[in-house]
């Protein structure tokens, strides 16, 4: 390094969380590393690893009644930031160490305009008047890209997008230019290309301000892409710290090979489509518009955003056709429409039945054959309800003509099936990790023996290597019982790993469709060549 004195350095630290007076739970173990002035280093690791636990360490985030720090220092600038008082800690938080948080909607005080919220390092720590911290934070929200600073400056954080509330986030931290920027997984609730957007403007800025950056991150993607150093954190423990070239060329730690290893790959063979007969599923200029009304007493509608537009598709018996697109695409509607769970216009025909003719009851006979596994297992568990019952719900309305005993027996074998044990069928979805309630999930909706399943964002809510365990299963299971799947993503290097032929949304039209290698190879659309750029680099 160009300065050989270190802007922070984290010695022999440990972190336990009390469960109670005499009884805590050792989460981060004797960890050490060192972050000198002007780099990026990057702390990696799966959900539990400890990263962000070490992160909110650093500025004292913790709630100091749940935790203690058994062993080591955090050593800013000559000050153990674990021995300073809760008003010297005050004076260093947003000034010479800033942090952004994963979400910033949840960041963001929702009552209060962005504005007034930007404002409040600049009074708290420079002693600014409200006119010339307005006019900074102005120039800065332009900086950070924001189109029209002056006009959003008065906005409430819920009328921005979500790459623009990252934005103002970037622009708060920024504001007293911090020595030290932390940036908790800034970009994982962003689409690919925002994303990138997000990733090239901290870059840029830290470039401009010389601080230093450290990103704590699950995305070895945007690790190789933005930082110099990386340190590897599993389960509490720091197994492994290198320059990023060298770590990703010659990983030595057993658990770094495994996350590099666990990247999506392509795990499905082409479909044969010469001996295809009929589609499964096909979909006739399907169109869903949604009414913009304005007005307080008579709301009347004064446009329409087109969510889907007039577009066509088939898919066949056991078949992936991935669906692409940024938030706001319609990729998400087009497959409710298709399920009839979302009202549009245009033909559905399910194994050559017409479906959007048919009436409420006549539909709910046909449901079993076409299910749902949603992006976030957790909130589409029942909490109250043991694994046995969530996945034996289906079987007690489909197949009423099931005994107990036999119900049951169906339930331990899918339950074997999807990887998981008979002796966690008396558990609740809070007892298992996020991969195991995606499993259960699929579980659930694999024992009606569905024709169909639409697949919507299954993995983006799930580490690297539990995604690739579960795309694994979704394979077998459907190369098994010849299942079709609508797999709806943005990311591309999932789609790539499920789809035999994928189809790019924006703005509710179908602007390019393809066979995967087709597509991937040679692109033909500007938006989808701006997508791989932004997904692949």
């Amino acid at each position: 390094m160009t300065n050989p004195s270190p802007l922070l350095s984290v010695n022999n630290f440990s972190v336990s969380f009390k469960n109670s007076p005499k009884n805590c739970t050792p989460v981060v173990h004797g960890i050490n590393f060192k972050i000198y002035p002007n780099e990026k280093l990057a702390l990696v690791g799966e959900s539990g690893s400890g990263k962000s636990v070490t992160a909110l360490s650093i500025l004292q985030l913790h709630d100091r009644q749940h935790v203690t720090y058994p062993s080591g220092e955090i050593d800013f600038q000559g000050s153990d930031l674990l021995q300073l008082s809760e008003t010297r800690l005050r004076g260093l938080r947003g000034k010479e160490i800033a942090m952004i948080f994963q979400e910033p909607m949840t960041s963001l005080n929702p009552v209060y305009p962005i504005g007034t919220q930007l404002v409040e390092p600049l009074l708290l720590h420079e002693r600014l008047s409200k006119s010339k911290a307005r006019r900074q934070m102005i120039e800065l929200l332009e900086r950070t890209g924001i189109p029209e600073p002056h006009k959003r400056f008065d906005a409430f954080p819920h009328t921005l997008s979500g790459g623009q509330r990252q934005r103002v986030m970037i622009a708060m931290a920024l504001a007293c230019r911090p020595k030290l920027l932390i940036a908790d997984e800034p970009t994982t609730a962003l689409d690919v290309t925002i994303q990138l957007q997000i990733l090239e403007l901290l870059e840029n800025i830290q470039k401009e301000f010389g601080m230093a950056v450290l990103l704590i991150t699950h995305d070895l993607n945007m690790v190789k892409r933005f930082a110099e150093r990386i340190c590897v954190m599993q389960n509490g423990s720091l197994v492994e710290s290198e320059t990023v070239k060298k770590l990703f060329e010659q990983p030595q730690h057993p658990y770094t090979q495994h996350l590099l290893n666990s990247q999506p790959e392509r795990i499905v063979t082409d479909y044969n489509y010469s001996a295809t007969k009929a589609p499964l599923l096909k979909g006739k200029q399907i169109s869903c518009h949604f009414p913009l009304k304005q007005g307080v007493l008579f709301k009347r509608t004064v446009d329409k955003i087109k969510a889907v537009d007039e577009e066509s598709l088939q898919l066949y018996s056991g078949e992936t056709v991935g669906i692409v697109g940024e938030s706001g695409s319609g990729k998400t509607t087009l497959g409710l429409c298709l399920l009839r769970l979302q009202k549009c216009s245009g033909e559905i025909y399910f194994a050559g039945k017409r479906l959007d003719t048919l009436h409420t009851s006549e539909l709910r006979s046909q449901r079993r054959h076409f299910q749902v596994v949603f992006q976030d297992p957790y909130s589409s568990l029942s909490p109250r309800m043991t694994v046995e019952q969530i996945i034996g719900e289906g079987l007690i309305i489909h197949f009423p003509e099931l005994n107990r005993s036999q119900r049951r027996e169906r339930i331990v074998k899918i339950l074997t099936e999807v990887g998981l044990q008979e002796d966690m069928l008396e558990r609740y979805p809070y007892q298992f990790s996020g991969g195991q309630r995606q499993r259960i999930a699929i579980a659930r909706v694999v024992i009606l023996e569905p024709q169909l399943i639409l697949l919507d964002e299954p993995t983006s809510a799930l580490d690297v290597s539990v995604q690739k365990q579960v795309l694994e299963l979704l394979k077998n299971l459907q190369k098994k019982h010849r299942i079709s799947y609508l797999f709806i993503s943005h990311d591309l290097k999932v789609i790539r790993a499920m789809s035999h032929r994928i189809i790019v949304m924006h703005h509710g039209k179908f602007i390019e469709q393809g066979k995967t290698k087709q597509l991937f190879n040679f692109p033909q659309h500007a938006y989808t060549k701006t997508l791989l750029h932004a997904s692949l680099g």
